[in-house]
C-alpha cells in the first residue's frame, strides 16, 4: 500500500511544492499582465500629450480631457449615489419578519446566500452603473462647453421669442440631463423593486397585502419623481417644436413649427404637462395615503390623455382643419422656415435676376461679342480634374513622388497679372519605393519635393500643361521657398527623422542627395520611456531597440492636413479639400473648416455627406462630414498647415459667428484674430467648395421667397448631373476669373449651373465671389433664366457637342486609332445676354499614357466650333475668319459666289444631303446617315469639279474650293 502520511513518498509532499509554485506563477503572470494593461493605457494617453504638446495645442488636450474626466466623475458618482441610495434604502425598510409562504421560502435561500456579500454586491452594482453613466457622460463634452461658454446670438425665434443660442447651446444639455435623470429613475425603481421583493417588501403569490406601506411609499415617491421628469419632458417638447424635422410637401428636411404643431401640439404639450405635475403630486401623497388608488388613476388619466390630447388630437387638426387648405395654413410656416434656413445657410444675402438667355446672333455686333468673350472671362482650359497624369508623366521624376489625382486651382502672378494656375505637390509615394522595408518606409524615403504649377488657361504646342514651376528641385515663378513636403494629403505614414539614419532628400546629376530633418516638428525619441511608448501605440517594437533611432531623432505622424487640424480643433468640421500654396518662402496647406449646428429653429437640415457628393468625390476627393446633419453652418475658420515642419495656425474668418466664439471662449488662445492674416496668405484665401456645394442645394429650393410658390414647387431647381464623367453624380462646381452681368472686372469666382426640376434645359446660373481680398467676397449672385427658355443645359450641351458632324467624324478618327478622348470641365459664361459653353477636348494617344488637349468645343446659341484654339472656335463662333484657312473639318460646304447653274445645283445637293445626314444623326437612324453622308460625299466632289470649270472659264478669278 503507498505512505499516504507526509513521508517522502507520499502524494502530500508532491503535490504541495508544486501547487504553490503555480499560484506564484499564475499570480505573477496576473501583475505583469495588469501592468502590460495599464502601460497600454499609459502609453495612449502619453503619445497623444506628446504629440499635442508638440504642435503647442496642449491646451485643447487639457481642456478636453479635464472636461471628460470631470463629468465622467459628477454623472458617475450621480448615479452610483442615486442607485446605491436606493438600494440601501429598500434594505433598509425591509419588513422585520417575511410571511410564512412557499414564496418567501424560496426567497430565503438566496437571502441567505447574499447576506455575507451584501456590502460587496451594493459596491459592485454601484460601481457598474457609475462607471455606464460616466463613459456616457464624457461623451457629452462638447455639449456641457458650448453650454457652460454660451454666446448669444442676438436673434430670437418667431414662436418662442428666445434667443437661437437656447435652441443650439441650452436646449441640447438640458435634454441630456433630462435623459440623465430618466436613466438614474429607471435604474433606482428596477434596483428597489428587486431589494424589497428579496426581503419581502413585495409579494407576488403570498397571502395579504402585496406590499408593505414602506414599500409603497418608497416605490411611490420614485415613480413621482418619474412622472415629474415626464412634465419637464413636455414642456421642453414645446421648444423642440422649433427644431423638429417633419414632412412637407416641396422641402425635404423641413424643420420648424407647421399649423398644427402651433395649434394641436403646442397646446397638448402644455396640457399634458399639467396632466403630469397632478399626477406626480397624487404618486407622492402615497407617503400619507398609503394606497396605490389615485396615482394609479392618475397615471391611467395621464396615459389617456398623451393618446388622445397628443395623438388623436393633432391628427384631427391635420386631417379635417389643414389638408383640404393647407397652402393657405401651412404659409406663415413656410415663410418663417424660408427666412430661417435662408439665414442659417447664409445664404439671405444671395440675389437672384432674370437673365434672359438668348444667344441669338442675329442682330448682335459680333466684333464687340468677340472682344467682350475675352474681356468677360479668363477661359480655364486645363482642367485639374484631368491633367494629373500629364503633371505624373512630366515632373514625377521619380517612382516614389506622385501627384494627387485631382489638381487644385489657385492664383499667382506672372509677368505682374494675376492668372489662374493649375497646382500640385511632388508628394512621397511608398509604393514606388525600390525595395521596401522598415528603415526604407520610415527613416529614409520621408518626404516628397516641390510644388508644380501650370498656366490655366493656354497649353503647350502639343497641347501639355504650360509649366510655370517645373524641375527637381523646382524653378520658375514661385521664386526660392522651401521645398521638402513632410506633410500633404498622401503622406499618412510615419517617420523618424533626425537621428543617426539619413534621409533621401532628392535625386540629382550628382546622384542621390542626403538629408537630416532641421525642422522644429515631431516627438523627441530620445528618452526611452517615449519610445516604449510609442512601439506600443503604433505596434511596432522595433522603435524601442532600433540602432536606426539615437541622439536627435523625432518621430513625425498625424502628417495630411485634415488630421492636424481636426486633432487641434475638434469641434471643427474639415472642408473635404486642402488646396497648396505657397507663401512666404514656404508650402503652406490651406485648410477651410466650417462651425455648425443641428439646432437652429425653423432651418431646413441637410445631410453634409450627401449635399457635398458630386461626381468628383466617388474617388478623387474627400467628402465632408459624411453622416453629420446639420442646419446651421459658417466657414468660419481658416486653417494652414506647413508642409515642412506641420505647424498648425487657426485664423478666425467670420468675426460674427457665435458659434465660433463659444468655441473660442472653451479653447482661449487657440484661434488666431483675422488680423494676423498676412497679406500674402490673404492672396491665396478663397471660397470654400463644400460650403458652395451645400448652399446650392439649398438654393435649389431656398432662391424663393414667395411662400405659395415654394409650397407648389413650381420654381424648383435641381443640380444637374456632370456630362463630361462617365460614372455621373452632381457636376462639380468651377472655379474660375470671370464677370458677371453687374460687375466691372474680373473676379476669381466659384461657378455652377441649375437645371429645372426634371428638365434638361438651363434654368440658372450661380456664381460666387470667392477672391478673400474682394470687397464682394461671398457674394452670391444667380442668373434666373425664363421657365420657358430652350437654352441648353450641361447635358443638352453635351449632346450637342457629341452629335455635331465635326466633332463625331473627328472622335471615330481617334478612336479607329485606338486613342482615348477625355471631356474637360464643361464652363459655362453668361456672356451680353446668351451663354457661352467652353469645353477642352483631351486626347490619350496610343504612344501617350496622359492626356494631351487636342480641341476646344465652343457653343453659343445654336451655332458650335470645335477647333485646335480657343482664339480659333471663338472667331468661329462670332464670324471673324479663323486662322485655319483649309477646309471645313466637318465637310460643311460654304456656299461659293460661282454663278454658274452647276455649280448652284451642286451646292443644292450638298446642302440638302448636309440637312439629311444631321436629321439622321438626330433620330439615330444610322442607315440614313451612312447614305447621307455618302451623297454629301459626291455632292462636294462635284461642287470642286464644277467650281475648277468655273474657275478655267474665269481664268482663276472664281471662287476657289473651301474658300
Amino acid at each position: 500500500m503507498p505512505d499516504r502520511g507526509g513521508g517522502p513518498s507520499g502524494p502530500r509532499i508532491r503535490v504541495g511544492r508544486p501547487s504553490r509554485r503555480v499560484r506564484t506563477l499564475l499570480m505573477t503572470l496576473g501583475v505583469l499582465a495588469v501592468l502590460a494593461m495599464l502601460f497600454v493605457m499609459f502609453a495612449g494617453f502619453w503619445t497623444d500629450w506628446l504629440w499635442y504638446r508638440s504642435v503647442e495645442y496642449s491646451s485643447v488636450f487639457t481642456t478636453t480631457l479635464g472636461t471628460k474626466i470631470g463629468l465622467f466623475a459628477v454623472f458617475g458618482l450621480l448615479m452610483a449615489v442615486a442607485v446605491g441610495l436606493n438600494i440601501w434604502l429598500a434594505h433598509k425598510l425591509r419588513p422585520p419578519l417575511s410571511a410564512m409562504s412557499m414564496e418567501q421560502q424560496s426567497l430565503d435561500r438566496y437571502r441567505m446566500s447574499v447576506a455575507p456579500y451584501k456590502k460587496w454586491v451594493l459596491l459592485a452594482v454601484t460601481a457598474l452603473v457609475g462607471l455606464v453613466a460616466g463613459a456616457s457622460a464624457a461623451g457629452q463634452w462638447r455639449t456641457w462647453l458650448q453650454w457652460v461658454n454660451a454666446v448669444p446670438f442676438g436673434r430670437t425665434d418667431p414662436q418662442f421669442h428666445k434667443d437661437i443660442s437656447f435652441y443650439t447651446f441650452d436646449l441640447p444639455w438640458y435634454r441630456f440631463l433630462l435623459s440623465f435623470g430618466f436613466a438614474a429613475t429607471i435604474l433606482s425603481l428596477i434596483a428597489a423593486a428587486l431589494v424589497h421583493y428579496l426581503y419581502g417588501g413585495l409579494r407576488l403569490t403570498s397571502p395579504g397585502g402585496r406590499a408593505t406601506k414602506a414599500a409603497t411609499g418608497h416605490l411611490s415617491v420614485l415613480l413621482g419623481v418619474f412622472v415629474t421628469l415626464k412634465a419637464v419632458a413636455y414642456w421642453l417638447d414645446r421648444y423642440g417644436l422649433a427644431v423638429k424635422s417633419s414632412g412637407l410637401k416641396s422641402a425635404d428636411g423641413w424643420t420648424g413649427l407647421r399649423y398644427v404643431d402651433a395649434n394641436a401640439y403646442l397646446p397638448a404639450k402644455t396640457i399634458l404637462f399639467i396632466i403630469a405635475l397632478i399626477c406626480a403630486v397624487l404618486f407622492f401623497a402615497t407617503l400619507w395615503r398609503r394606497t396605490w388608488q389615485l396615482p394609479v388613476i392618475g397615471f391611467g388619466l395621464m396615459v389617456l390623455s398623451a393618446v388622445l390630447i397628443g395623438g388623436l388630437y393633432p391628427a384631427i387638426v391635420q386631417k379635417f382643419q389643414v389638408q383640404p387648405n393647407e397652402q393657405a395654413k401651412e404659409a406663415p410656416y413656410i415663410k418663417k422656415n424660408i427666412a430661417a434656413t435662408r439665414e442659417a445657410y447664409g445664404i439671405d444675402g444671395s440675389k437672384v435676376k432674370d437673365y434672359a438667355g438668348t444667344s441669338d446672333l442675329k442682330g448682335k455686333d459680333k466684333e464687340k461679342l468677340r472682344a467682350d468673350a475675352n474681356a468677360t472671362a479668363s477661359l480655364r482650359l486645363l482642367d485639374p480634374n484631368v491633367v494629373s497624369p500629364a503633371f505624373q508623366q512630366e515632373q514625377q521624376v521619380r517612382g516614389y513622388y506622385q501627384f494627387p489625382s485631382t489638381l487644385d486651382v489657385d492664383r499667382y502672378k506672372a509677368d505682374g497679372k494675376e492668372q489662374d494656375t493649375v497646382i500640385g505637390l511632388r508628394e512621397l509615394n511608398l509604393k514606388g519605393i525600390p525595395e521596401r522595408n522598415w528603415i526604407n518606409d520610415h527613416f529614409k524615403y520621408t518626404h516628397g519635393y516641390g510644388a508644380i504649377t501650370a498656366k490655366g488657361t493656354s497649353t503647350d504646342k502639343a497641347g501639355a500643361p504650360d509649366f510655370t514651376e517645373k524641375k527637381l528641385p523646382t524653378e520658375g515663378m514661385l521664386g526660392s521657398y522651401e521645398q521638402r513636403v513632410y506633410y500633404g494629403e498622401k503622406t499618412t505614414q510615419y517617420s523618424i527623422v533626425g537621428g543617426p539614419q539619413k534621409e533621401l532628400d532628392h535625386p540629382s546629376d550628382q546622384g542621390e542627395t542626403s538629408y537630416s530633418y532641421k525642422g522644429k516638428s515631431g516627438v523627441n525619441l530620445s528618452n526611452p520611456v517615449n519610445r516604449a511608448a510609442y512601439a506600443v501605440a503604433f505596434g511596432e517594437p522595433q522603435i524601442l531597440y532600433s540602432g536606426a533611432i539615437g541622439e536627435g531623432s523625432r518621430i513625425l505622424y498625424n502628417r495630411t492636413p485634415k488630421e492636424r487640424v481636426e486633432s487641434v480643433a475638434p469641434w471643427l468640421t474639415i472642408d473635404g479639400d486642402a488646396y497648396p500654396a505657397v507663401v512666404d518662402g514656404h508650402i503652406q496647406w490651406i485648410v477651410d473648416a466650417y462651425t455648425t449646428s443641428n439646432g437652429y429653429p425653423y432651418a431646413s437640415r441637410t445631410t453634409l455627406g450627401d449635399t457635398t457628393a458630386d461626381s468628383l468625390t466617388t474617388g478623387q476627393r474627400a467628402v465632408v462630414a459624411q453622416q453629420n446633419q446639420v442646419n446651421y453652418i459658417r466657414n468660419s475658420v481658416k486653417a494652414t498647415v506647413d508642409a515642412f515642419d506641420g505647424t498648425v495656425k487657426l485664423y478666425q474668418w467670420d468675426t460674427k459667428d457665435p458659434v465660433l466664439k463659444t468655441w473660442m471662449k472653451a479653447f482661449p488662445g487657440t484661434v488666431k484674430a483675422k488680423s494676423s492674416i498676412s497679406p500674402a496668405l490673404m492672396d491665396h484665401l478663397r471660397y470654400p467648395q463644400d460650403l458652395f456645394k451645400v448652399q446650392r442645394e439649398l438654393l435649389t429650393r431656398y432662391h424663393v421667397t414667395d411662400p405659395g410658390t415654394f409650397y407648389t414647387g413650381s420654381e424648383r431647381w435641381q443640380v444637374p448631373d456632370d456630362p463630361t464623367n462617365e460614372e455621373g453624380n452632381a457636376v462639380p462646381p468651377y472655379y474660375l476669373s470671370m464677370r458677371m452681368p453687374d460687375q466691372e472686372k474680373q473676379t476669381f469666382s466659384l461657378t455652377t449651373t441649375f437645371t429645372p426640376k426634371n428638365r434638361p434645359n438651363l434654368g440658372a446660373f450661380m456664381a460666387v465671389d470667392a477672391d478673400a481680398k474682394s470687397d464682394g467676397y461671398g457674394s452670391i449672385r444667380i442668373l434666373k433664366l425664363p421657365s420657358e427658355t430652350t437654352v441648353w443645359g450641361p447635358e443638352q450641351a453635351q449632346s450637342k457637342f457629341n452629335g455635331h458632324t465635326p466633332v463625331a467624324d473627328q472622335i471615330n478618327i481617334w478612336k479607329r486609332g485606338d486613342s482615348k478622348v477625355e471631356y474637360g470641365n464643361l464652363l459655362t459664361v453668361p456672356l451680353d445676354g446668351g451663354l457661352l459653353y467652353v469645353e477642352p477636348v483631351y486626347m490619350r494617344g496610343t504612344g501617350s499614357n496622359y492626356p494631351l488637349l487636342k480641341k476646344v468645343l465652343v457653343n453659343y446659341g445654336e451655332k458650335i466650333a470645335f477647333k485646335d484654339t480657343l482664339d480659333e472656335a471663338l472667331n468661329e463662333i462670332f464670324g471673324e475668319k479663323s486662322a485655319d484657312t483649309g477646309p471645313p473639318p466637318s465637310g460643311e460646304p460654304t456656299k461659293p459666289p460661282a454663278q454658274d447653274a452647276t455649280v448652284k445645283q451642286a451646292v443644292k445637293d450638298a446642302l440638302d444631303a448636309y440637312e439629311a445626314s444631321q436629321k439622321a444623326l438626330d433620330d439615330k437612324d444610322w442607315t440614313a446617315y451612312g447614305k447621307a453622308q455618302k451623297d454629301l460625299k459626291e455632292a462636294l466632289d462635284r461642287v470642286a469639279k464644277a467650281e475648277a470649270k468655273t474657275e478655267a472659264k474665269t481664268g482663276g478669278e472664281g471662287a476657289k474650293p473651301g474658300s
